[in-house]
């Protein structure tokens, strides 16, 4: 699984499948030798064991190289569906093979299937996370369970395209707690303020009334909202160097629907002094925006 994890391509695939192959052997003996068990045996959680959750976290490795170094490939499509159905055959509860899913499912435009996915895959670790916040918790057990940071970005982004839009800010919002120095979490909690706006405004067009003092207050708030998240976004794409022109672009269209950037240093996001221009990472997990 190590090499797996420091090679690229096809390597890391071989090296992950004789990993899988391996794991599978052991479950297997421990299954023998813990008969009375039966199928739970493999489920225990003494971590020197390897276990079922084990096996498809290293299906849904292999299905992220085929999302991004083999995505060319003849049936890369195909081989990132048999994994995923073999992540989830092992654990039906894994929130990164169910978000994997989802991915898959709107790719082929099969959205509301994909949605099903999504809202489990959150379900699982969304709750926890508030819940963690809300305690200040740091309980190891639970911040096992909640999925790494970049994953969480497209967790949020997903929401946003099932336009699950409230989730999608409990999503965003937890990640700027974490680390407000990521361009693209402003970009998308603006983007997603944005949204709800645009969608409050067409309900009161389709029901055909007019706007009352409430709504024109919560719509003023979602509009100032929207207007400090971008206008952070594009103050820390400047800061960092980013070059994601595809976001920047739309960051600033954005803005200028809504009005221009904010005036003042209010709400500007902290740089650390000895920042570092955006990571690798960060630009192979900074998508193009998505369309509205």
């Amino acid at each position: 699984m190590y090499l797996g994890q420091i090679h690229t391509g096809q390597e890391a695939v071989d090296y992950y499948t004789r990993g899988i192959q391996v794991l599978l052997s052991t479950l297997d003996k421990q299954a023998q030798t813990t008969p009375q068990a039966g199928a739970a045996a493999p489920l225990d959680e003494d971590s020197e064991l390897p276990t079922v959750k084990d096996v498809s976290v290293a299906y849904c490795s292999i299905t992220e190289i085929y999302l991004t170094d083999l995505c060319m490939e003849e049936g890369a499509a195909d081989k990132c569906k048999e994994f995923i159905d073999s992540a989830l055959q092992y654990n039906p509860d894994n929130p990164e093979a169910l978000q994997l899913m989802a991915s898959y499912l709107f790719s082929v435009e099969r959205n509301q299937e994909g949605k099903v996915y999504l809202l489990k895959s959150v379900g699982l670790w969304l709750p926890a996370l508030k819940q963690s916040a809300a305690s200040s918790s740091t309980e190891e057990d639970m911040q096992n369970e909640i999925p790494p940071y970049e994953s969480r970005i497209t967790t949020a982004k997903l929401l946003i395209e099932a336009e699950e839009y409230e989730m999608a800010v409990d999503v965003v919002e937890s990640l700027l707690e974490e680390d407000d120095e990521v361009v693209q979490v402003w970009y998308l909690s603006g983007w997603v303020c944005y949204l709800q706006l645009e969608k409050a405004k067409e309900q009161q067009v389709r029901e055909g009334r007019e706007v009352t003092e409430e709504e024109k207050e919560e719509w003023k708030a979602l509009m100032e909202a929207a207007r400090l998240h971008l206008t952070n976004a594009k103050k820390l794409y400047s800061k960092m160097r980013c070059d994601d022109q595809p976001i920047l672009e739309h960051v600033e269209q954005l803005l200028g629907e809504l009005g221009g950037e904010m005036e003042g240093e209010e709400g500007d996001p902290d740089v650390d002094e000895d920042y570092e221009p955006c990571s690798d990472e960060e630009e192979d997990i900074a998508e193009a925006p998505m369309e509205h």
